[in-house]
């Protein structure tokens, strides 16, 4: 789904960030991406949502050359993309629910927009959505009564419902407890897999990345040091990614 080649990114006046990058994903695989902090991680992920522009590299996304792409087109791929951040922002006082049918304000008729009309099947969606994160029971519940766990569930919801094929998330389980964190990675991994998503999940933490990675990629100065299937890291790749 994804192609990358040579991608390299340079903060003036001569910080190299991302170093001749180049990789393949595909539906179905989760990435569990390791590094410290400044490795490369987050450029990465806005050159690859079209946050950021890259010095030099192709990127290709869905079989489309995106640098040979206009504006509107890259508009309408970026549609596909969602970002799941750290901390996600939300109205606090409207419902779990509410807060996921808004991630649906793309995708209404304009006729639906003005009127900011829901239809059941819309409602049917959100919930069984909520449902598949185990929040059901919350989704009646303010955003602001939920714990940080749910809110990044919750998240992972609103991604799903504007129809994200490629998500994003970058540290979404930092400042969770550790029973929190594993059951967001339960979702993104469950998801992952039966909805056939490309997950880039960028992590601090080594055995979340080793539990629920499909692929490991460390980086360390902008280039990849490690790129395996998941399973446990050697002393000696730790040792190169931090």
């Amino acid at each position: 789904m994804i192609i990358v080649r040579n991608l390299s990114k340079t903060f003036q006046p001569d910080h190299r960030v991302l170093q001749r990058l180049s990789f393949q994903a595909d539906e179905g695989e989760l990435v569990a991406l390791l590094g410290a902090s400044g490795s490369g991680k987050t450029t990465l992920f806005r050159c690859l949502m079209l946050k950021e522009k890259w010095d030099e590299g192709q990127y290709i996304y869905d079989g489309k050359d995106i640098t040979s792409l206009n504006a509107w087109e890259k508009f309408k791929l970026q549609k596909q993309w969602a970002y799941l951040e750290e901390k996600p922002q939300f109205n606090p006082r409207k419902s779990a629910l509410k807060n996921v049918l808004g991630a649906l304000l793309f995708k209404k008729s304009w006729w639906r927009f003005l009127t900011n009309s829901v239809s059941e099947e819309d409602h049917m969606e959100a919930m069984d959505y909520l449902d598949k994160v185990g929040l059901l029971d919350k989704a009646h519940e303010p955003i602001e009564k939920l714990s940080g766990g749910e809110k990044q569930r919750v998240a992972i919801c609103r991604a799903l419902i504007k129809g994200a094929k490629v998500i994003f998330a970058d540290e979404p389980v930092s400042g969770l407890d550790p029973e929190a964190a594993s059951r967001v990675m339960e979702d993104l991994q469950s998801i992952c897999r039966k909805e056939k998503l490309l997950v880039f999940c960028s992590l601090h933490q080594i055995e979340l990345a080793e539990k629920f990675g499909s692929r490991i990629w460390g980086i360390s100065g902008g280039r990849f040091v490690v790129d395996i299937a998941g399973r446990r890291l050697t002393q000696r790749e730790k040792e190169l990614i931090f």
